[in-house]
């Protein structure tokens, strides 16, 4: 399985700036003084190399949308505005050159809060006559909320004028489901109006995508259902919107959880990578990568002799299993 990240910012889009942009130029500028760069390869050898991340990329902006590639037909997790990137991507792919056979959408909602499911009105697939688009939730009114936030004075283009054909279906959680050649099993989770969880499984490799949660360390039994759920997952894609502080204080019953509550529940879970999501709408890039420096410090601290990686989720972020 690969994981394309399509859209990983929480609550509302964030777009980049002109001011971050020319403070991206100017600090890139500055570095390079001491460096020779008279060709066009030593440029893109000093990019890739030597300015941080902050600098020479960006988080991004767009609302939650993942892709769980390695299978015949697409299988997604939340409809974000990442939707609407992994939309268009699809339409230039090689698979559509010549008049592509319709095909098949598979997507997992966490919940309907509008920022993740605001990309699909602009999900062109689903505009395909012959497109088939799965749409699956713990919440059994998932439907009314896709029809209503494409209904006026709202949006111009109601639900039932996209012509693809577009299911929806209400899973159990704790119970098992083969869909699109994965093992699927969902949690709910603590949430205003409760979320789901998903846990996908193939060929002996997991991947957990368990977002908009608020975990409380004093709640035990929770947490240890939790952690069975997360248990030896190869890729945890966990909620981490706030600082810790933020999460115990003013933003508390906000229904997200903290870095470094994610440290230690990956940990205790033997998880073997942790990816952290849903990424606070204020911070910019800078406010970001520190965000990631100070939570891989924690787990030093925690946890010394583990070995789990710790990466923060951005638009364009590939990780294979």
């Amino acid at each position: 399985m690969q994981i394309h990240f399509w859209g990983t910012r929480g609550s509302l889009p964030s777009s980049i700036t002109a001011g971050m942009i020319e403070k991206k130029i100017f600090s890139a500028l500055r570095k390079a003084r001491s460096y020779a760069l008279d060709t066009d390869e030593t440029i893109a050898a000093f990019v890739r190399d030597k300015l941080p991340f902050q600098v020479r990329g960006s988080f991004g902006g767009n609302t939650a949308c993942v892709e769980i590639r390695g299978h015949k037909e697409y299988v997604l997790c939340d409809a974000g505005t990442g939707l609407r990137d992994f939309g268009a991507a699809f339409l230039k792919s090689d698979s559509r050159e010549g008049g592509a056979a319709p095909s098949v959408f598979h997507i997992f909602i966490s919940h309907p809060h509008w920022d993740h499911i605001q990309g699909f009105p602009f999900f062109t697939p689903a505009y395909i006559p012959g497109n088939r688009v799965h749409i699956y939730g713990g919440h059994d009114y998932l439907q009314e909320a896709f029809v209503r936030q494409q209904e006026g004075p709202s949006f111009p283009v109601p639900l039932k004028a996209m012509s693809a054909d577009i299911v929806f279906h209400t899973l159990t959680a704790g119970e098992l489901y083969s869909i699109a050649g994965l093992q699927v099993m969902t949690i709910r989770q603590n949430h205003p109006g409760d979320s789901y969880g998903y846990r996908f499984e193939k060929e002996g490799k997991s991947v957990v995508y368990s977002t908009d949660a608020e975990h409380k360390e004093e709640s035990g039994t929770a947490t240890d259902q939790f952690l069975s759920f997360f248990n030896g997952a190869d890729l945890l894609i966990f909620d981490a919107q706030y600082r810790f502080l933020d999460a115990i204080g003013v933003k508390e019953n906000w229904g997200h959880s903290s870095n470094l509550l994610a440290v230690e529940m990956a940990v205790k879970a033997g998880v073997k990578r942790l990816c952290m999501f849903h990424s606070e709408h204020t911070y910019d890039d800078e406010a970001l990568e520190h965000f990631l420096d100070e939570t891989r410090d924690y787990l030093g601290i925690y946890a010394p002799e583990s070995l789990l990686e710790i990466y923060l989720a951005y638009d364009g972020m590939e990780l294979a299993l």
